[in-house]
């Protein structure tokens, strides 16, 4: 091979790898677009999503603070979240884990009317996946024995629920409930505060779930 053809030779496997590159370049080009098109596809589900979940959360929450009023039951759904503050005063004498008897009188007038709105429609029920008893404490007294003291009351809230007579959909509710002790972890650390010690009904929502999937493809 003359010193032309060697010339010749370098110049088209230098051309090749230049094609080659641009080859490569064109394609992550091309990767990135696919990228960020998926990201504003992901983005507009999410809004969607979380639009939605918010129009079916107004829905239950709205119905189950609409019958405690029209029922006379002093109990407010707090209207962001659906949950239901019951002080413990209202279920329980002071330390103690079992239902005094004007607490198994205000769960018999209140669970009826909160389980049949859960079941009043097959979209609400759809929509709640779990109700969540939890039982909480002020920040007096140590840490292990709040936290027993605040599983134990929530668990007498659901024995009794499981004692009452609800031929509906009694299975279906108990089937929903979770119980949880939160003790002290979410009271005043710097003083004993009455209004720590509640239960707390937390709805859990499915549209929570379904936001919550999109929000992690974003991720």
């Amino acid at each position: 091979m003359n010193i032309r053809q060697s010339l010749q030779s370098t110049a088209i496997d230098g051309e090749s790898e230049n094609t080659d590159w641009l080859s490569i370049s064109d394609l992550m080009s091309g990767l990135l677009l696919i990228f960020a098109l998926l990201v504003v596809v992901t983005l507009h589900q999410l809004k969607k999503t979380q639009e939605e979940m918010q129009n079916k959360r107004v829905v239950v929450i709205q119905a189950m603070q609409d019958q405690f009023n029209a029922n006379g039951i002093n109990a407010e759904v707090n209207p962001e979240t659906g949950d239901i503050t019951l002080l413990d005063s209202v279920l329980f004498d002071f330390n103690e884990k079992e239902l005094k008897p004007g607490g198994s009188e205000f769960l018999s007038k209140f669970i009826p009317i909160y389980s049949n709105v859960i079941f009043s429609e097959p979209k609400i029920s759809e929509e709640v996946t779990r109700v969540i008893i939890e039982g909480h404490t002020s920040s007096d007294g140590s840490v292990a024995y709040n936290m027993k003291l605040s599983l134990g009351r929530a668990n007498s809230v659901y024995q009794f629920i499981n004692t009452m007579v609800l031929p509906k959909h009694k299975q279906d509710f108990l089937a929903k409930i979770q119980v949880a002790g939160r003790g002290s972890m979410d009271a005043d650390a710097l003083m004993a505060n009455e209004e720590d010690r509640k239960v707390i009904f937390r709805m859990q929502f499915k549209s929570d779930d379904s936001f919550n999937a999109v929000s992690r493809l974003v991720d």
